[in-house]
């Protein structure tokens, strides 16, 4: 019986530990559903961005209100989760508070006192958040897309939050032992007179209850993740380091049409022919895509990754002037279907089966598509360089190249230009009749 502590919340960190690792090995199967990409170039600059956009959130201090809360969530986050290193080994060994045994009192009272202030403000930034959600009512959380489940989930995470850094004071509150030590409680200093009056006896049943929920929702919180929005916590990271280090504006061309322009340029001309072969093996079945086995795999990583904090629909132009885009709704329906996707693997057990539904149509509309302006604001604003204009350009590529299915004015224009060398109905020969006015 006296190890049954011990065993208990062994089975619980295994179970919870291994849980969040099946769903990984999920996330990582339905991301490799897409097309692999060569990320192997400009290996300095894209560590750079990882330091300063991932780890220095420097896109996300751009607005400084939110930016600035989010930092101390994250910073507090990190720091704060060290102390789940101790409680992990005074669960496992049946110690209790092995860092004070093992650090001078000094140093163990410095650490735990900056948790406390961390955990502090971690409070007070995520009442202003929730604040922010539910009763300022920031425009960009009031969106379509962000009703039923992405709504609650935004609200379900800030309330973890809030319960676990509760529960992490409470626990320094009601330990007598720390408290006496007089060194690291800067915060529960002022919670303990709360609990004047109560035996010992129950403030340590109060202590050890904070401390097992403590960890058992820390628990809870990681295997959450996988399903809400704040995967982005694990994802920003390689979602940084795999985004595009080309210059905005520059698109990718498909080698497959690359091949078959050179083919028909010059057949015989030894230059164009190898890679006319090479690439004649790797023609997809369809140009463009309609469905997320058609994306890449770092779009399906963008997807997976989104915040939805909605910084790229409120800077979008099209959306702006009432248009139906919102670059974030790309990628949460990209993400959904995904998951979708991934659903129907594991009931066929490892292989998908037609179910007659597509990204494109069943998720994302044609006019969604074509009000897009290509101006990249949505790429210049994601937090975590997230791309929705790739997306919305490969699914455009399908319209135009599988369906012929391109707005009129732009039919139009590259009639024109087949016919005659520019967007506009004129002859060749009239082109510079301008100048003659």
């Amino acid at each position: 019986m006296e190890y049954l502590p011990n065993i208990i919340f062994a089975v619980i960190l295994i179970a919870g530990i291994g849980y969040f690792a099946s769903n990984v090995k999920k996330l990582i199967r339905n991301i490799k559903l897409g097309h692999k990409v060569d990320a192997s170039d400009h290996t300095s600059e894209r560590w750079k961005n990882v330091v300063n956009i991932a780890l220095g959130q420097s896109k996300m201090v751009k607005r400084p209100v939110s930016g600035f809360l989010h930092v101390i969530v994250y910073v507090g986050f990190v720091i704060i989760n060290i102390e789940v290193v101790e409680i992990i080994i005074d669960g496992l060994f049946g110690t209790h508070r092995i860092g004070a045994s093992i650090l001078p009192e000094s140093v163990y009272g410095f650490l735990i006192g900056s948790f406390e202030i961390l955990a502090l403000l971690v409070l007070v930034s995520v009442i202003i958040f929730w604040m922010r959600r539910n009763v300022i009512k920031v425009k960009r959380f009031l969106s379509s897309e962000m009703k039923g489940w992405p709504k609650s989930d935004g609200n379900i995470i800030l309330y973890f939050e809030v319960v676990l850094m509760c529960l992490f004071l409470v626990m320094n509150a009601t330990d007598t032992t720390f408290q006496i030590m007089d060194s690291g409680n800067i915060i529960s200093q002022f919670i303990a007179p709360w609990f004047d009056g109560f035996s010992a006896g129950t403030l340590h049943t109060i202590e050890r209850a904070a401390w097992w929920i403590h960890i058992v929702g820390i628990l809870v919180f990681l295997n959450y993740l996988y399903f809400s929005k704040h995967l982005h916590i694990l994802l920003a990271f390689p979602n940084v380091y795999y985004g595009s280090v080309e210059p905005k504006g520059k698109f990718n061309n498909l080698e497959a049409v690359t091949a078959e322009v050179r083919l028909m340029m010059d057949p015989d001309a030894d230059p164009y022919a190898a890679p006319a072969e090479t690439a004649e093996d790797e023609v997809p079945a369809k140009f463009g895509a309609s469905d997320v086995m058609d994306l890449t795999q770092v779009q399906l990583l963008n997807a997976y990754t989104c915040t939805e904090c909605g910084r790229c629909t409120s800077a979008c132009p099209a959306n702006l002037t009432g248009k139906k885009l919102s670059p974030r709704k790309i990628m949460m329906d990209t993400r959904d279907r995904l998951e979708e996707v991934g659903k129907n693997i594991d009931i066929n057990k490892g292989k998908f089966v037609d179910d007659g539904k597509q990204l494109l149509g069943d998720y994302i509309t044609n006019e969604e598509l074509w009000a897009c302006t290509t101006c990249n604001a949505c790429v210049e604003e994601c937090p975590v360089s997230i791309n929705p204009l790739s997306i919305i350009m490969d699914m455009r590529r399908y319209l135009v190249m599988e369906q012929s299915a391109a707005p009129m004015e732009l039919n139009n224009m590259m009639t024109n230009i087949e016919n005659n060398g520019a967007p506009w109905p004129y002859n060749q020969m009239d082109r510079l009749n301008w100048k003659d006015e």
